[in-house]
Order: structure tokens, then sequence, then C-alpha cells
């Protein structure tokens, strides 16, 4: 079952003065359940592709349909409703709110949904065990070492269940044993039935994932390299 396709997808910044084509006519398809990394060189557009891809960036031209529904016309507003339902993010630098506790960082996308406060105590508690930092609940993140703070970063996307996790270069402020574990406890939430997408440039956690696609000049050149052609 596809859960995310993009027809002819295209992404043009424009200035006064200068016209930048970021994707051009790119096509994917991304079955639910998957778990997909996408390399290539800084600049071909990884970025870009993943921002519109979790909805926080529309496209110039082309389509990007989520479960069938075209969403890549969508306001904002409408894509916020998606996005809330629908993904959850992991960045390269974390992006936890200094004054607020582990257990707070992950409460806060669910703040924005109607769910009431019992429910969202006990969502944040089963995503700090899931991901054993329930011992660090009441700390805060400049007490955390780097890996336990993308720990953070991961119970936060994953609080709101959702059926899609976008991560940009996860493990690229962690040394090696760090990074390794959080690209296992990627792969595990994938296992687990979660739709996992990763931009990266290392060869090594692409590896995690079940295929490969590659971007050059903003254009797909190679959508199923099988991981183990990685290695």
């Amino acid at each position: 079952m596809s859960l995310l396709r993009t027809t002819n997808l295209t992404k043009v910044y424009r200035t006064d003065t200068v016209e930048t084509t970021a994707l051009s006519d790119v096509n994917i398809d991304i079955t639910l359940g998957e778990f997909v990394a996408i390399m290539g060189p800084s600049g071909c557009g990884k970025s870009t592709l993943l921002n519109i891809l979790g909805l926080l960036d529309a496209p110039t031209s082309g389509s990007y349909f989520v479960n069938g529904e075209d969403v890549g016309r969508y306001n904002e507003r409408k894509r916020a409703e998606v996005r809330k339902s629908t993904v959850g993010f992991v960045f390269q630098s974390f992006n936890l709110i200094d004054e607020l506790t582990v257990a707070e960082n992950i409460e806060l996308p669910l703040i924005y949904t109607r769910m009431g406060k019992g429910e969202r105590r006990e969502r944040v508690q089963a995503a700090m065990e899931r991901m054993n930092i329930a011992h660090r609940a009441g700390h805060f993140p400049q007490q955390l070492s780097g890996g336990q703070q993308q720990r953070v970063a991961i119970a936060r996307a994953v609080v709101n269940s959702p059926k899609l996790i976008l991560a940009d270069e996860p493990t690229g402020n962690l040394d090696s044993a760090h990074g390794e574990e959080v690209m296992n406890l990627l792969t595990e939430l994938n296992k687990a039935g979660t739709t996992i997408i990763i931009v990266t440039h290392s060869l090594r956690d692409a590896g995690h994932a079940q295929r490969t696609i590659k971007l050059l000049d903003g254009r797909v050149v190679e959508r199923d390299v099988p991981a183990q052609a990685l290695l």
C-alpha cells in the first residue's frame, strides 16, 4: 500500500535576480512500513525533498500524494493538520527546547491536539519507557549526552503514533557508538510498523534501510538501491 507518492515534483526558489531549481521532476513511491534512505551530495535537494514530504514546504509544480490524497496544493493550515496526524520529525541538531524538561519536550506535539492531560501524560511515559529515558524525565536537555538528547527527540517524534518518521541526518552530531544506537532504535520502530525515511551521507546508516534513493542536482538518479549494495 502506497503511503507517499510524488509525480514530477519540482521545487524552484526565486528571488528578484536568481532562480534556483532545488528539485526537478522527482518521482518516488514509498509504501507503508518501508525504511528508505535518501542520499546524495550536499546541495542535491535531499533536505528540500524531506521538507516537502513532511509538509513543511509545498512544491512549485507536480503532485504529492499522502494515502492517495493530493496534499501538494494544501495551504499551511491544511498541511499542518495532516502533519500533526501523520508525521514525526527527527533532526540532526535535536531541536529540543532547553527551558523544558525531557517530559515536557516530548509532550509538545500532543499539546497542539485536543488530547486530555491524563492521556498526554500516559503517552509521554510510554514513549520515554520505549526509548529507555524515563529516568531522565525531569532533566533538561543540556544535562544529557548527545545520544540521550536524540533519544528524547525520537520519543517526541513517536509520542503521537505517526505513520511516518522523517529523520534528517539523525546521527550527524553523534559519535559512531551513539549513532549506531540511534539507527538501531529507528530500525526497531520500523519493524514495529512505522515507515521511516532518513536523509544521510552515511553509507553505514543507509545500510539499515531496505532501499536507497539517490539524488543528484535535484533529480532522482537511482531509486531502488538495496541496502546490501551499499556495504
